[in-house]
This record gives C-alpha cells, structure tokens and sequence, in this order.
C-alpha cells in the first residue's frame, strides 16, 4: 500500500502529463479549454475526472441544494439520454441519487474504466487515452445542447 505522500506524488504527475497531452486539443466550438476544469458554465454542474486504486472515471456531477432543481435538470437530462449515450463511446451510468462523501445527495452521470489504475504506471498511457476520448466525446456534446441545459435553470 502507498503512502499518502507516494499517492499525491503518482497523481500530480499523472495530470502533469495527461494536461500535456491534452494542451494541443481546443474545444469542439475551437475554444482553448482547460480539461482538467471542464468549464459547464452552470453553477453545481461539475466534471470530475477520477484516477485512483480503484478506477479511471469521468462523471458529470449535478449537485443542486434544492432537491427540485436537481429533478428538474435531471429529468431534462433524461429527454437528451438517447443523444448522451449515443455521443460517448461508452456505457453511461445514469445515477439519480448518490450519496457522497460529505452526506450531500447528487444526481450523476458516469463514464468509467475498472481496469485501469493510478499505483500501476504501465495503465497511465490507456487512461490517458480513456480520458482525452471521453473529454472529447462529452466536449461535443455539450458544447452542442449547453443552452438548452442552461436555459433550463436561468
């Protein structure tokens, strides 16, 4: 097992170079973009990219206080699955009520691979390609139907 040290060591260099790798590609509407901090442009609406010991994993986080704020995006997002799955060249998972680690409930989408880890070096060019393929994939999206996902909560 790492040490905690050992385990911020592994992901600041992992993202140091995952963020070099991705320096070259612009947004789907020709937009610099900092992937790290996909920019959703809608408060408690977040991507989290997630490299670990236990999965790679992108996840589109919706995180409103109000419970029917969050039903409300989310039944929105529900009209747009058929064009969600189909945009991204894998599975969705569609999780409606999760819990975190901070007791908070968000809805969330999620796009993982369970075979890739962060304490085996040899995984890191294959999820470094995981990632940039879905960053890229859910980019056309959502610069695509962004509006509609925005408008919804003005």
């Amino acid at each position: 097992m790492l040490s905690k040290e050992e385990k911020s060591t592994l992901n600041h260099e992992f993202w140091g170079e995952f963020k070099n790798m991705m320096r070259g590609n612009a947004s789907s509407i020709n937009t610099k973009i900092n992937w790290l901090n996909y920019p959703t442009h809608l408060k408690h609406t977040y991507l989290r990219l997630i490299f670990d010991s236990k999965e790679a994993s992108i996840c589109f986080d919706i995180q409103f206080r109000d419970e029917e704020i969050r039903s409300l995006f989310w039944e929105q997002l529900l009209e747009l699955r058929a064009l969600i799955d189909n945009s991204m060249g894998a599975e969705t998972k569609w999780i409606e009520h999760l819990e975190t680690n901070e007791g908070l409930i968000i809805s969330r989408l999620k796009w993982e691979s369970s075979d890739l880890f962060l304490t085996n070096k040899k995984d890191w060019k294959k999820a470094q390609l995981f990632f940039k393929k879905r960053l890229l994939e859910f980019d056309l999206f959502y610069q695509e139907y962004k509006d509609v996902l925005i408008n919804l909560i003005k």
